[in-house]
């Protein structure tokens, strides 16, 4: 459906922009749900944090650029801040509701690594173990040795699947489209190994395409199975989802567009809210809001879902150069970022009208997820998202 470029101007005019918060003075105990760093021998995230700027996140989530809508969700021993701004649907023009559902795209990984993980720590599966003795013949005999860990810190070298998936015009024409893993893998693999595994990191969702198969391979049942019985109903999880083929998106949701030009040189908006997520399956096609990814986020970092061992491998990183330059900066499911001396570890996803993102600190002490319904596919994250990361892990100015 096409969504005339006057409407996105109409619900600019009519923007909707809604705050609630809840705050911790000096002295208070950090809510309930917090975790305490002196049981985890860790050092509170928060010693090296600012208080949190409500004020100047509400002004940042007020401008929108390249998104027709956003949701904010700041949480931790600072409080918690919900912010959201923009339509939910351009042709109603209603405004963005705080617990709106979205397509989480690279988050997924996070879920996919930790049940994984899960089976790593019930001795199902070996990470030192080569993929090619686990799923025989997925993978050409002149492939060198994976292993599940190079899998999930995208050491494998493996090359990516080579579909224009970021082009407009192919999007709409293939996105409705079904595709089994298998068959991605397949069309990937006559390119030849990218590197030779283990000395190189290079982010793509073929490694976690590998991961679910493997997943399957274990448990015998789809890797949708086993993050559901393992993840979402231990944890309560009501929004998140692993779709399938059902391109839809259950529960309230802001509609997903995106900018194609007119023949006439013009734009317009392309509703893509309905579309298949086989082409990522257990690399990006998960559905989630900003209050179960923030519930999974907290359970993750202290430790409900992975024993201490596994937890481990999500924040280590291995000491290797970057394919992108640097160095590498993924751990197995989580990424880590340095930010003017705050690190914080967490994830970015995108789909086609969608870009999420949730990272916290290592204690858990301050967590975000954002979502923003943009509309430039295919090019670089928003501005918005780098403002909003800025504010929430803004590092405490030091003393005189």
């Amino acid at each position: 459906m096409d969504v005339p470029r006057r409407g996105l101007r109409v619900g600019a005019a009519v923007l909707v922009v809604s705050f609630s918060g809840t705050g911790c003075a000096p002295g208070d105990e950090a809510p309930s749900n917090e975790v305490d760093a002196s049981e985890q021998g860790l050092d509170w995230g928060h010693s090296l944090l600012a208080p949190l700027d409500r004020e100047t996140l509400r002004q940042v989530i007020i401008e929108l650029p390249d998104a027709t809508a956003a949701q904010v969700r700041v949480q931790g021993s600072a409080g918690r801040w919900l912010g959201s701004a923009g339509v939910a649907d351009l042709h109603t023009g209603a405004p963005m509701p705080t617990d709106a559902r979205f397509r989480i795209g690279g988050l997924t990984q996070t879920f996919t690594a930790t049940v994984l993980l899960q089976l790593a720590a019930e001795r199902r599966v070996d990470l030192d173990r080569p993929v090619q003795h686990s799923l025989p013949g997925l993978l050409p005999p002149y492939y060198p040795l994976i292993t599940v860990r190079q899998l999930l810190n995208h050491t494998h070298g493996l090359p990516g699947v080579p579909l224009s998936t970021r082009q407009p015009e192919w999007f709409f024409e293939h996105r409705f489209r079904r595709w089994s893993p298998r068959e991605l893998v397949a069309l990937a693999l006559p390119q030849g190994p990218r590197f030779t595994p283990g000395t190189v990191q290079e982010y793509d969702h073929i490694g976690y395409l590998v991961a679910g198969l493997l997943i399957e391979k274990i448990t015998g049942r789809p890797y949708g199975h086993a993050v559901r019985e393992r993840i979402l109903t231990p944890l309560g999880l009501r929004d998140t989802s692993v779709p399938g083929n059902d391109p839809s998106i259950p529960g309230p949701h802001a509609r997903g567009y995106e900018a194609l030009a007119s023949a006439d040189g013009t734009q317009r908006w392309v509703d893509v809210t309905e579309a298949n997520q086989s082409l990522t399956w257990a690399a990006g096609e998960m559905i989630s809001s900003t209050a179960d990814l923030d519930t999974f986020l907290s359970a993750l970092f202290r430790g409900r879902l992975l024993p201490s061992e596994q937890l481990e491998e999500m924040f280590t990183v291995p000491d290797v150069p970057s394919a992108h330059g640097g160095r590498a900066a993924h751990g197995a499911g989580l990424a880590r970022y340095e930010l003017d001396g705050v690190t914080v570890w967490g994830r970015r996803g995108a789909r086609q009208g969608y870009v999420s993102g949730m990272g916290a600190t290592r204690d858990s002490s301050r967590r975000l997820v954002y979502a923003f319904n943009t509309h430039r596919m295919g090019h670089a994250r928003p501005v918005l998202a780098d403002r909003i990361i800025a504010t929430t892990f803004a590092a405490r100015a030091p003393r005189p």
